[in-house]
């Protein structure tokens, strides 16, 4: 019923890391996730995996850590405590890097002995085969973007149907998924109310019974580096110059690419605490219009709340409002990270002047969230 979306089994998985070994892409993965090792070593690693979990093991995991060591200044994390019920979650995540805020989540899960959750991707990030066998060996849910309005509904319930199911099946499992399409470009994580009537199409008609069978958790993925962010900056730039921004095909294959490279200094995931019955029963005895509408406050409180402040954060909004340094040694170095990444733009002074503004923006962010 759900073989279009749903990842792929044991056989499937066997059967996709074969084809995915012989591409002639492994040999640089394994040069920048294993340097100085034969790239045969991870093509033959892929031929002989025999399950999911064996690859997630012996392939995603010394991956992710090889990422960690070379990119990070380390990753910490809090609320595995909620686990303890031993319920599968929705994972309602903040969503800054196309792979590594799930790639993170599922490394922290498997350091700690818990089940892993599914993941759910845009389908505009599968190009080619090569992708989508990494991507649903991975643990990955294809969630369509295009498609008439119809189309796009009937999808709609298809998809929450699925994860409805996959937090109570026999053997269940959480689910992650962002609390917005897309990642932030602006550094304002706020949930979208359209999300969430998403993943109640396929409940009971009682709003209140509902979301409790969706058990939502509020996921922060904090970077102190922002992933892309001058990409992020530049597309904020065109939007406001142009109304809206169009991608370059390939463009979301080269932000994968960069997020993964880019240093991202140190990392923190807050898993918070899971949306109550009585926060939920609140939300219901609102009028229809506003229900959902509460509901995503409660996220965006839970995720702006949890969320670490790094000192990038903290000089950004300095140099915003022009106020004296509270450190300036960091303020001086953060401030030489930015002019790097502005420099390789045109020489339009204007340009660099609301870009390098922009950039500054989705840094200070953090510091001035409004609950709605």
């Amino acid at each position: 019923m759900y073989d279009d979306i749903r990842p792929y089994n044991d056989a499937e998985t066997v059967a996709a890391l074969k084809r995915a070994s012989s591409n002639r892409l492994m040999e640089q993965i394994s040069a920048f996730l294993f340097p100085g090792k034969d790239p045969d070593i991870m093509r033959n690693t892929l031929n002989t995996i025999h399950s999911v979990e064996d690859f997630q093991a012996r392939v995603m995991y010394p991956a992710v850590r090889s990422i960690l060591g070379k990119t990070t200044k380390g990753l910490t994390y809090s609320g595995l405590e909620w686990f303890e019920s031993g319920r599968a979650f929705t994972l309602l995540s903040s969503h800054r890097d196309i792979v590594l805020d799930s790639a993170f989540i599922q490394y922290i899960f498997m350091d700690n002995d818990l089940p892993l959750s599914e993941i759910a991707v845009g389908d505009n990030l599968i190009y080619n085969q090569f992708v989508e066998d990494l991507m649903r060996s991975n643990r990955m849910i294809k969630v369509v973007r295009g498609g008439q309005p119809r189309e796009l509904y009937e999808f709609s319930k298809h998809l929450s149907s699925y994860i409805r199911m996959r937090l109570h099946d026999e053997h269940p499992a959480s689910v992650w998924i962002s609390h917005r399409n897309g990642r932030t470009k602006d550094g304002n994580d706020e949930t979208e109310q359209g999300l969430l009537k998403m993943l109640s199409v396929s409940g009971p008609a009682d709003f209140a019974a509902n979301m409790k069978e969706l058990h939502i958790m509020p996921v922060a993925v904090s970077y102190e580096y922002e992933s892309c962010g001058l990409k992020k900056a530049y597309e904020n730039y065109i939007t406001q110059m142009m109304g809206r921004y169009l991608k370059r095909p390939g463009e979301d294959l080269e932000s994968i690419v960069l997020g993964i490279m880019q240093q991202k200094g140190h990392v923190h995931v807050a898993f918070c605490r899971p949306l109550s019955d009585d926060e939920i029963d609140a939300c219901a005895a609102l009028e229809k219009n506003e229900r959902f509408r509460a509901l995503a406050r409660i996220v965006d409180e839970r995720i702006h709340k949890a969320w670490r402040i790094w000192p990038t954060n903290v000089a950004a909004a300095e140099l915003l409002r022009g106020d004296k340094p509270s450190d300036p040694h960091f303020t001086q170095q953060f401030e030489q990270y930015i002019q790097e990444d502005i420099d390789t733009l045109p020489r339009n002074p204007e340009l660099r002047r609301m870009i390098r503004e922009n950039l500054l923006k989705i840094y200070a962010a953090p510091l001035g969230w409004n609950p709605r």
